[in-house]
């Protein structure tokens, strides 16, 4: 049986037979599941994925559809199946991208003074706001050189990995979060990503305290960040594109950070007047 992942991994030397099992694999669905989600026999279905039958492109998008394929993955199915890709994938540069990055521009301003930053699929920054930079002060210039990967810099020795009070817990989130991004694209890039991650080395404090953390808050985890101001706790909330036929915008995410305390809220606020113009 092909391996899901390698067949993912490498969709243009794939048939769509292939690429339909692996991702059947990585959904846990049998081709019966998949066709009466798709509303086809299932003997249809066994025929497209052994090449005794040619479905319809309609039929290609019905199928990434009850499979949830991002859409960069519909397009590598409909080139499998002989159809040129249906989504675009221009840069954010692009000037029929500007509404969008007029978008984002405006949710990142708008949330300050607090902190905000958009990235792609691979957690590649795109943006981020003023109050992003007040958190990153004194970091080495090197690991802030772009392209800047948030959570490599999240996690690095020489990022923000020292500052993370609370780092058992945070890196436990972060590796949540990177598990469901690689279980919903099968995306060889954040595989390694994850990799390379779980190298790096637990910072000295982290040692130190071993696994006696303040325990997490049932409802939600705070990023806890250690400040010449003291410590400061942040929530944060995702946003997304909704309905994207881009692959590029459907691949962007904003993450907007709020104060979990008065006292970050204080900290925030004075840091954006102290930098204001005038």
């Amino acid at each position: 049986m092909n391996d899901p992942t390698v067949t993912l991994a490498n969709p243009a030397s794939a048939s769509l037979g292939d690429l339909l099992r692996a991702w059947r694999g990585r959904r846990r669905m049998s081709q019966l599941d998949l066709a009466t989600e798709a509303e086809i026999s299932a003997r249809h279905l066994s025929f497209v994925e052994t090449g005794r039958a040619r479905p319809s492109r309609e039929m290609v998008l019905t199928l990434a559809e009850a499979l949830e394929v991002p859409l960069r993955e519909r397009n590598a199915l409909l080139m499998a199946a002989g159809y040129a890709p249906l989504f675009t994938e221009r840069a954010l540069a692009d000037p029929a991208l500007s509404p969008a990055r007029e978008a984002i521009d405006a949710v990142l301003k708008g949330h300050e003074p607090f902190p905000a930053l958009a990235v792609d699929r691979r957690w590649t920054l795109i943006g981020n706001n003023r109050a992003v930079d007040h958190l990153l002060e004194g970091l080495p210039a090197d690991v802030l050189a772009p392209p800047v990967n948030v959570l490599r810099l999240s996690l690095h020795p020489r990022g923000l990995a020292p500052r993370i009070v609370n780092y058992a817990h945070w890196r436990a989130h972060l590796f949540a979060r990177l598990k469901r991004d690689f279980d919903l694209t099968g995306d060889a890039g954040i595989a390694e990503l994850i990799r390379e991650l779980r190298a790096y080395p637990v910072p000295e404090h982290a040692r130190l305290a071993g696994r006696v953390e303040t325990p997490a808050p049932a409802m939600v985890l705070p990023l806890s960040l250690a400040s010449p101001a003291g410590v400061l706790n942040f929530i944060s909330t995702v946003t997304v594109f909704g309905t994207p036929i881009d692959v590029t915008l459907s691949e962007i995410a904003i993450e907007s950070f709020f104060p979990a305390d008065a006292h970050t809220a204080e900290v925030l606020r004075a840091l954006a007047a102290a930098a204001a113009p005038g």
